[in-house]
């Protein structure tokens, strides 16, 4: 049964949608000690589910930092992944922050206890000693179970070890290869009914030495003139090794949104470039 605390505002009126954002945490990252995979992860998780990511923050291990980021997402009333400083060693204080940022306490989740218990008993390899959860160290696992009050846990098929969800943000550990499967339950559990609601599509095309000065009045033109579709600019200063009109500075130039409205807006937009002097290459 899901807490009232943590229930997803998923009814919608047609044609609203909800914002996704990621926060990851993580010294290791801001340092290039490890490249990140969480952003790519999740955007192919919700572009497979018709959903498009709408920010994403990267987060140094450092209480005030993460306390204040998650204080502002927890107001903006977005759907929140938050990856990375959920374990139990000195640099991990993401599930302090978070019930700061709630100005309430963390407190030992019966059911994480439970799961870790678990993992404990099935790591010991019938060593009565590994299996003892009255150990320092096992006693220290057990903080990984420690949630803000009023938490759900977030199942992790890994290796068991929970994360947890409140106030419609999820948390997930560092790892990739956890963090992916969980993303993806929290998004088929809770999300469902957001999946591919809008048929959203995008189009685009090359202009050979095109300035973004002189497309831009353009553009906003577009924009104004077809709410809901959204025109984007990609500068390059070229590429020989691709040969074609892609060796030279280009930009490539185009649409999205919702399917059944960009028809009309591709038609000018390709029609406004040809009229500032341009040559447009379709992108095959």
């Amino acid at each position: 049964m899901v807490d009232e605390l943590n229930k997803p505002a998923v009814n919608l009126p047609d044609g609203e949608s909800r914002r996704f954002g990621l926060i990851v945490i993580g010294d290791e990252i801001l340092s290039g000690r490890r490249q990140d995979k969480h952003l790519s992860t999740l955007i192919e998780l919700l572009n497979e589910r018709g959903l498009s990511l709408s920010w994403a923050k990267y987060v140094a291990d450092d209480p005030e930092q993460i306390t204040a980021t998650l204080r502002d997402s927890f107001a903006s009333g977005d759907v929140v992944f938050s990856t990375g400083g959920i374990g139990a060693t000195p640099d991990d204080h993401t599930r302090q922050c978070a019930a700061l940022a709630l100005g309430t306490k963390t407190e030992l989740h019966q059911t994480a206890k439970a799961l870790i218990t678990g993992r404990i008993q099935a790591t010991a390899e019938g060593d009565p000693r590994k299996a003892d959860l009255s150990t320092p160290e096992n006693q220290h696992r057990f903080k990984m179970g420690e949630f803000p009050i009023g938490s759900d846990i977030i199942p992790n098929p890994y290796n068991q070890i929970p994360g947890f969800c409140i106030r419609e943000h999820y948390f997930v550990p560092g790892f990739p290869v956890m963090a992916a499967p969980m993303m993806a339950w929290c998004l088929d559990t809770h999300y469902k009914n957001l999946f591919h609601r809008e048929n959203w599509a995008e189009r685009s095309f090359i202009v050979p030495k095109g300035i973004e000065s002189n497309l831009t009045p353009l553009m906003e033109r577009i924009e104004a003139a077809f709410p809901g579709v959204k025109v984007f600019s990609l500068p390059s200063v070229g590429d020989p090794s691709k040969g074609g009109v892609y060796v030279d500075r280009h930009i490539e130039l185009g649409i999205k949104g919702n399917a059944n409205l960009l028809e009309s807006a591709w038609i000018a937009l390709r029609t406004g470039t040809e009229a500032l002097g341009y040559v447009i290459h379709d992108i095959s």
